[in-house]
């Protein structure tokens, strides 16, 4: 995928989740692990945001292997350790196509 591509479903990713009740505090954090492209926070929580897009939900979902959950893991425990927080947190999924935007909350493999 296109960085632009990346861009537009990550901009509609924020707008979802803005819409949803949700406070972004971060986009594109990154460190040696890897890179969160949304951190944002609704009811005391934190949660660290993957943006997949695809021309349908399958397709983009499939993207989230289990390195790419483990980089997240890892990048989000730098986040955390960086900014001292030591509250609640989840990893979550939103996923962007053409025809619609769905959050996957709590994301394990």
């Amino acid at each position: 995928m296109s960085r632009a591509k990346g861009n537009i479903a990550e901009e509609r990713a924020c707008a979802y989740l803005l819409e949803n009740g949700y406070y972004i505090v971060e986009r594109n954090f990154y460190s040696r692990f890897g890179e969160i492209d949304i951190i944002a926070k609704k009811e005391d929580a934190l949660h660290f945001v993957e943006v997949k897009s695809g021309e349908d939900y399958e397709l983009a979902i499939q993207n989230i292997t289990p390195t790419k959950l483990s980089r997240i893991i890892k990048t989000a425990n730098v986040y955390m350790k960086k900014n001292g927080y030591d509250g609640d947190f989840c990893l979550d999924a939103v996923v962007v196509t053409p025809l619609s935007v769905e959050i996957v909350e709590n994301i394990s493999l």
